[in-house]
C-alpha cells in the first residue's frame, strides 16, 4: 500500500499525472485543492472531469456548498477519515491538489485552535491587520491577502492574549507517504496558464460567474476569475480587464504555491512537465516510484 502526495503550482499537470498513476497503481484519489471541495463551481477551479477521471473513484471533490462555513479544521477531519479507511483496505491513495495548507493539516500534526469569540474587524484593511499582526508575533507566516487568517489570529488573540501557534507540530507527519512535485520554467508555466484563462472563458466561466452571482456567494470574491467576472458583468471593469486581471491574480497565484511548498515541506522530489509530451513526465514519476 502506498500514499503519494502530488503537488505542484496550478496548471501544472497535477489532475493529469494523479489519473494516470491511479491507473497503474489501481489507486483512489483525494483532492486537496480548497476550491475543488465546493459543488457549484468547476470550470474557473480547473475541476477534474468525469471524462477526465477515467472511472476513478474520487474523493473530498464537490463535497460541500459555497454558501457553507467549510474550513481547513473540517477539510482535516473529513479528509482523515477518508485516508484512514482506505489505509485499512489496504488501498494505494493518490492525494492531489494545489492548496499547500489543506496537505498539511491532512498529513502532519497540524493543531487548530478554537476561539470562543469571533471579531470582524470590518472596515480595518489587510495591510493594518497584517501590521499588526506583525507586531504581536513576528515569526507568523501569515500572507497579507490572507484576511480570513488574519483575522482569526488577531480575533484569538484579542479573545485569550494567547498566540495561536500552528506551528506546534506541522512538521511531524502522521501518515507514511511519498511527497512529489511538478515544476517548469516560468516562461512556460504563464504561457500555459494565461492559454488556460481563456480556455475558460469558452468552456463557462462566465456562465458560473453568473450563478455565483444569483446566490449572492461572498466566497466566491475570493476566487480567481469569478470575482473580476463579477466586476464586469457590474460595469465596473471592462471585459479585456476582467480577463487579464485573472491572468495576473493566477500568475501570482503560482508564485505564492511555490513559495509555501518550498517553505512549508521537506523532501520533496520534483519533476520538470514536459508540456509537449506529458508522458515522459508519467514515465519518470513512474520509474522514480518504483525505485522506492
Amino acid at each position: 500500500m502506498k500514499v503519494v502526495v502530488i503537488l505542484g503550482p496550478t496548471g501544472v499537470g497535477k489532475t493529469k499525472l494523479s489519473i494516470e498513476l491511479a491507473k497503474k497503481m489501481n489507486a483512489e484519489i483525494i483532492n486537496a485543492d480548497s476550491t475543488q471541495i465546493y459543488k457549484e463551481v468547476s470550470v474557473g477551479v480547473a475541476k477534474v472531469t468525469k471524462e477526465e477521471m477515467c472511472g476513478i473513484k474520487h474523493h473530498m471533490l464537490s463535497t460541500v456548498s459555497i454558501l457553507d462555513n467549510y474550513t481547513v479544521k473540517d477539510y482535516q477531519t473529513d479528509a482523515r477519515k477518508i485516508l484512514d479507511d482506505l489505509i485499512k483496505k489496504d488501498k494505494n491513495v493518490i492525494i492531489v491538489g494545489g492548496s499547500g495548507l489543506y496537505v498539511k493539516a491532512l498529513l502532519y500534526d497540524y493543531k487548530f485552535t478554537d476561539e470562543e469569540k469571533t471579531f470582524t474587524y470590518d472596515g480595518i484593511s489587510n495591510e493594518e491587520l497584517k501590521k499588526r499582526v506583525d507586531e504581536i508575533y513576528k515569526e507568523n507566516d501569515i500572507h497579507v491577502n490572507n484576511r480570513k487568517r488574519l483575522v482569526r489570529f488577531l480575533s484569538h488573540y484579542d479573545e485569550t492574549h494567547e498566540i495561536i501557534k500552528n506551528s506546534v507540530g506541522k512538521d511531524t507527519p502522521l501518515y507514511d507517504f511519498t511527497l512529489i512535485a511538478l515544476t517548469t520554467d516560468r516562461e512556460s508555466l504563464y504561457y500555459h496558464l494565461d492559454i488556460r484563462v481563456e480556455e475558460m472563458i469558452c468552456d463557462g466561466l462566465l456562465e458560473e460567474t453568473k450563478e455565483m452571482m444569483k446566490i449572492k456567494s461572498k466566497k466566491a470574491l475570493s476566487l480567481i476569475g469569478y470575482r473580476e467576472f463579477m466586476k464586469y458583468y457590474n460595469h465596473e471593469i471592462p471585459f479585456l480587464e476582467a480577463i487579464n486581471i485573472t491572468k495576473k491574480r493566477t500568475r501570482d497565484y503560482a508564485k505564492r504555491q511555490y513559495t509555501f511548498l518550498r517553505n512549508q515541506f521537506k523532501d520533496i522530489k520534483w519533476f520538470n512537465t514536459d508540456y509537449d509530451n506529458f508522458n515522459n513526465t508519467i514515465k519518470e514519476v513512474e520509474d522514480y516510484l518504483a525505485s522506492i
